[in-house]
């Protein structure tokens, strides 16, 4: 299983090559199984509401594409997933990546991101796409 992060799950959904590379893009489609935290849902909500991001389609319409039209797993956030997240090292305080990261953790699966911070965390050592 691949847990992408929120900016690599909008590369994919929204085709944007010039973001996501083809290694990467192979890695997704290849993937036995390609999942996003929860907590990913609030962060695209959240930056296309705020003006950060612009969506393609409606929010509710690109949810049903990045979603149901792609065979993502949406990853419950789950007590154990929120104590993960409050007991990693403080390397990075987001607390949406923190889920993220310990999303991947509890499902031992590899994580793909772009975020610099992430290979800090020894938790992910190999797990690191």
């Amino acid at each position: 299983m691949i847990v992408l992060d929120t900016h690599i799950w909008l590369w994919w959904i929204n085709e944007d090559n010039k973001k996501l590379d083809l290694t990467r893009k192979t890695q997704i489609e290849r993937s036995d199984s390609v999942a996003v935290s929860a907590i990913s849902c609030l962060e695209v909500a959240w930056l296309e509401r705020h003006g950060r991001i612009e969506l393609p389609l409606s929010r509710a319409d690109w949810f049903e594409r990045a979603l149901a039209g792609s065979d993502i797993i949406l990853i419950p956030i789950t007590p154990q997933i929120a104590g993960t997240a409050v007991d990693l090292p403080e390397h990075h305080r987001d607390p949406q990546d923190r889920l993220i990261i310990a999303t991947a953790i509890a499902h031992d699966a590899f994580l793909m991101s772009s975020d610099g911070k992430f290979p800090d965390y020894e938790e992910l050592k190999g797990k690191l796409l």
